[in-house]
């Protein structure tokens, strides 16, 4: 065989080889990354790299080393689950640098972080000034999670008492052009539905980049032209402005009446449309 040939042979047989390999160990070798899963993931990639390029070595040595490294990460994960001294160890603990608004100096210290260093990972979290933090911490990982001080933490709907409603994860239901019928029927929705909602907005499916479905049941898309507008969903605003009508029609009604017992019908009514509009218009306002 050319040599040539055995070297490319080799690649393709080892990158399905580290795939499936990587698929066995799971996605967390993809995002975070412990000190012991660096090191064999490099180890791993050497052995790859000499086998593949140095034909002379035996590709079952090479995969069998390859699979001995694979597999003690996969055993030291199975520990690490039963046993928290031994993930310490591991895996590493995170290392406080902001306490109490105060920063650690001896910590960044300890792990080998300069101020820049630490103002840049702060930045990344959109913290500007470090007097704006009350508690920070550096994963095993390498990330910083920030806490804010409390009165530096963005308002939210429930310290001032406001109820909104939940929301559900939207579904594509329009891709390049093409209907997905499994995210309408997780929905509850038809193919004529979606034609109907399409011809209110005055465009066809074949037109549409991506059309997604919201919590509240509104279809919003992207068309291929890039200079169409588009049309917010008016379906919301158009049921709570039909409420706030009915409300004040009912009042207008007991005002212009002249029977007591009237009177009477319509303001308890007008009242109790008026609970509803007050429940549901967090949702309707979105």
């Amino acid at each position: 065989m050319f040599l040539w040939l055995e070297v490319v042979f080799r690649a393709i047989l080892f990158m399905i080889i580290l795939f499936f390999i990587t698929k066995f160990l799971g996605k967390k070798q993809l995002s975070q990354l412990s000190f012991f899963e660096y090191v064999t993931g490099i180890t791993i990639g050497g052995i790859a790299a000499i086998v593949i390029l140095e034909v002379r070595h035996s590709i079952f040595i090479g995969g069998s080393a390859i699979v001995v490294m694979a597999t003690i990460p996969y055993i030291v994960g199975l520990i690490s689950l039963k046993s928290k001294k031994f993930r310490d160890f591991v895996e590493g603990k995170g290392s406080v640098f902001i306490k109490d608004g105060k920063i650690m100096e001896d910590n960044m210290k300890k792990e080998r972080y300069t101020t820049d260093e630490l103002l840049e990972l702060l930045r990344k979290k959109d913290v500007f000034q470090v007097s704006d933090v009350e508690f920070a911490v550096l994963e095993a990982t390498g990330d910083l999670s920030v806490l804010l001080k409390k009165v530096n933490l963005p308002l939210t709907p429930k310290d001032v008492n406001i109820a909104v409603s939940s929301v559900k994860e939207p579904q594509t239901v329009i891709m390049d052009g093409q209907i997905l019928d499994e995210p309408l029927a997780t929905i509850g929705r038809s193919r004529s539905w979606l034609h109907t909602e399409l011809e209110k907005i005055g465009i066809t499916i074949e037109n549409v980049f991506i059309g997604q479905v919201d919590s509240y049941g509104e279809l919003t898309v992207d068309l291929f032209d890039d200079k169409w507008q588009g049309t917010s969903p008016q379906e919301r605003p158009f049921i709570l402005s039909t409420m706030k009508k009915c409300q004040a029609d009912l009042e207008l009604f007991g005002f212009e009446t002249e029977s007591k017992e009237a009177k009477q019908m319509y303001s308890k009514n007008s009242e109790k449309i008026q609970e509803a509009i007050d429940k549901v218009t967090p949702i309707l306002k979105g």
